[in-house]
């Protein structure tokens, strides 16, 4: 060894190596002391509650995966480390180059999980285990996890009460069932107990006094229950284990909870346990027959876990006899395999399946019952492979959020801010102008990852567009988006269609259905629903069009009269008039420049796809006219009539709080304008960003620009092509 340690700490490494020898299948002894050189380098100057050297709790959860749930030394490794990237700042690249990928994702997992709980309130305890399931990625994460979380709490006594109980309530409703699910039996019992002792210390005590105090009068009573047995597995030569299965304290607290009785009252306290040393599980029968000869069982306490084992692959023999003087006594019979599969679960499975592939039958029944964790892995691969493959699958499709207070949500795979604010509440969701997640603030079609913190920002003078519809996730944000869509089209097509009413029984015309529909096709309208909207939002201008002027006095508009209308209301808005010889011809504006009213612009004729109106100083226009002058047409803008165009700002400044809600009033707030999107990265202290809004004209946006720089923080606003685009349009 290249390094220089204390004796005590040599003793402590060859003490790990020992453990490591003693229980993997296999021990890269060099990995593990150049672990645990880093690992005491970085902690030797910091120090625990207790007053101890910070480096004896990593090294004793790596002592824990070596001896209490063994699984290889990757996880020994990992233990070893778990703490140096958060504490030490130590990097996981460097990790990953001194001490491998597997090592620095392990690393790397457990720091999360440790960082999801820091500060929150355990409120939905199932969301948080789902929580921890959809971020892993590989199984000994969780079991680092374990580790560190035990070594925790066999310490818990030197931390403040307030921080004893918090961590003690997240154990007992997250590690420990997740404990249990991993088959981990000895971690749960013992994770329960210590959490016991801190949540509920009156109780636990009481249960402690009144065991010890029977403790003289169990034992006898078991002693004298077992001679029979002992006699008759000795006479039949089978090789076993058998003594007391010890009954953990909160189990017997629940029990008195959920059967409402006394300590005094519970008659299944005394349990013994007979472990055969066989690969034979008919031993396991026949032994029960044996117990079955010398007590009476009680049918309805009978389970067969052997033929039928639980979800977490436990397998047992469970009967319950009447023994002396009346009192009734569990008796579990198991095999060596099947015990430590229950004291040690996952760990425990691959000491049996050291040298065998999943082609293995019952490999492949294992991984069936637990296939909603792990996925298969490929036929081919050796175990160590396949243990390193293996990938936590639970509630992948779903994502854990959590709201500023520390609420979890749940919402699925792939969801945005806009998900989350309707998953809030609707009226969040209908006034959501943008959002931080973990401080940052971040565009609303962003895509969220479980453990996330989301600060939902909201302005009343915010609501849905339609562009939300192509990346919200949810039934629930999507159903609420065009519901207000919906309610929103209602009011225009009832207003258009009043204000349509209303001007032509103020010049006493008259329209028939046919005569309705004809006028709409001629402006282009697919039905008289759209075309009432476009009244409603002034994109028509219906004095234009019905005035007769000196034309014919009839009360109908005659048949010629259309002609006269489609020169200006010509294409989807009527917001531009084709001027000369393309008079007449559809158009469309080009989305590389997005004119808006005020703009100079001109018209370019496209083949296929009318007239695309640029702006006279666009980049893609100006290339386009060098080889085909003659395609430009003259076009100009009629005086406004209230339709609204897409414009985007870029916009640059100091981060700080508050700064998005200032900039979204600073815009809502002028003339009522809309805001279509915003997209902000932050870097350090300063934050980029561009904004698309709706105005009316040139004049509008530069109004905009103006209120905009006069906020606190805003270093620059410009006017950018709000599409983005940079390829021409059709020519």
């Amino acid at each position: 060894m290249d390094f220089i340690i204390s004796i005590k700490h040599q003793k402590m490494l060859d003490e790990l190596l020992k453990q490591c020898r003693a229980n993997l299948p296999s021990v890269n002894e060099e990995l593990i002391k150049k672990a645990f050189q880093l690992s005491y380098e970085s902690h030797k100057n910091d120090f625990r509650a207790s007053g101890e050297p910070y480096f004896s709790h990593p090294y004793a959860v790596a002592m824990i995966v070596a001896r209490e749930i063994p699984l290889d030394d990757v996880s020994v490794v990992s233990a070893l480390l778990h703490d140096v990237v958060e504490d030490v700042e130590i990097s996981l690249d460097f990790i990953s180059k001194e001490f491998g990928k597997e090592v620095s994702e392990i690393v790397d997992g457990v720091t999360k999980i440790g960082g999801v709980f820091r500060g929150q309130e355990i409120t939905q305890a199932e969301n948080y285990r789902k929580l921890l399931l959809s971020m892993v990625k590989d199984l000994r994460v969780i079991l680092v996890k374990f580790a560190d979380r035990l070594h925790n709490m066999r310490t818990l006594l030197f931390v403040p009460p307030q921080k004893q109980r918090r961590i003690a309530k997240e154990t007992l409703e997250i590690y420990a069932p997740f404990a249990h699910r991993f088959g981990l039996g000895i971690l749960k019992w013992e994770l329960e107990d210590l959490a016991f002792k801190y949540l509920n210390k009156e109780a636990y005590e009481d249960i402690e006094k009144k065991i010890d105090n029977s403790r003289k009068d169990r034992e006898a009573l078991i002693n004298r229950f077992v001679k029979p047995i002992i006699a008759k597995l000795d006479e039949h030569k089978y090789k076993y284990d058998l003594g007391k299965r010890p009954k953990h304290f909160y189990s017997i607290y629940r029990k008195m909870i959920i059967r409402n009785k006394q300590f005094e009252e519970l008659n299944d306290l005394l349990a013994v346990r007979i472990i055969l040393e066989s690969e034979d599980n008919n031993d396991c029968y026949y032994v029960l027959g044996i117990v079955n000869q010398l007590y009476q069982p009680i049918p309805s306490f009978f389970h067969d876990y052997i033929s039928t084992p639980k979800k977490n692959n436990y397998q047992s023999i469970h009967t319950t006899v009447i023994g002396p003087n009346g009192k009734l006594i569990e008796v579990q019979i198991r095999t060596r395999k099947m015990h430590e599969i229950a004291e040690r679960g996952v760990a425990a499975h691959w000491k049996y399946k050291e040298n065998v592939t999943t082609n293995d039958r019952e490999l492949e029944e294992w991984v069936s019952w637990i296939r909603d964790i792990f996925e298969h892995a490929s036929k081919d691969e050796a175990t160590k492979e396949i243990l390193a493959s293996f990938k936590l699958n639970l509630y992948q499709d779903e994502i854990y959020i959590f709201t500023p207070k520390g609420d979890l949500k749940r919402l699925p795979l792939d969801s945005t801010p806009v998900d989350f604010a309707f998953e809030i509440h609707s009226n969040v969701g209908y006034k959501c102008i943008g959002a931080k997640v973990n401080g940052k603030i971040v565009p609303l079609d962003t895509v969220l990852h479980s453990g996330d913190q989301v600060e939902i920002i909201t302005s009343k003078n915010q609501h849905p567009n339609k562009s939300w519809l192509q990346f919200v996730q949810t039934h629930k944000a999507k159903n609420n988006i065009r519901k207000f869509l919906n309610r929103e089209e209602e009011k225009l097509v009832d207003a258009g269609k009043e204000i349509w009413e209303r001007k032509i029984k103020k010049l006493k015309l008259s329209f028939s259905a046919d005569d309705l529909l004809k006028l709409t096709r001629k402006l282009r309208y697919d039905n008289h629903r759209l075309f009432y909207q476009a009244v409603a939002e002034e994109k028509i201008d219906l004095d234009e069009i019905l005035n007769p002027k000196n034309e014919s006095e009839e009360s109908t508009v005659p048949e010629v009269q259309f002609e006269k209308f489609v020169d200006i209301a010509r294409g989807n808005f009527g917001e531009v008039v084709i001027e000369g010889d393309h008079k007449g011809f559809a158009y469309s504006y080009a989305k590389c420049c997005n004119p808006i009213p005020g703009d100079p612009v001109i018209g370019w004729v496209t083949i296929g796809e009318g007239i695309k109106i640029h702006r006279k100083d666009c980049k893609n226009l100006i290339n386009m006219v060098k080889n085909s002058p003659e395609r430009l047409a003259p076009v100009g803008w009629p005086k406004t009539n209230g339709a609204f165009f897409v414009a985007g700002l870029s916009i640059r400044g100091e981060d700080m709080p508050g700064i998005l809600k200032d900039i979204s009033n600073s815009i809502t707030t002028y003339q009522n304008t809309n805001i279509k999107s915003v997209n902000i990265t932050t870097n350090d202290s300063f934050f980029k960003g561009t904004i698309t809004v709706y105005v009316k004209d040139v004049d509008h946006l530069t109004k905009l620009v103006e209120r905009l720089k006069r906020n606190r923080g805003i270093f620059s606003v410009e006017r950018f092509d709000a599409d983005n685009s940079k390829q021409p349009e059709t020519s």
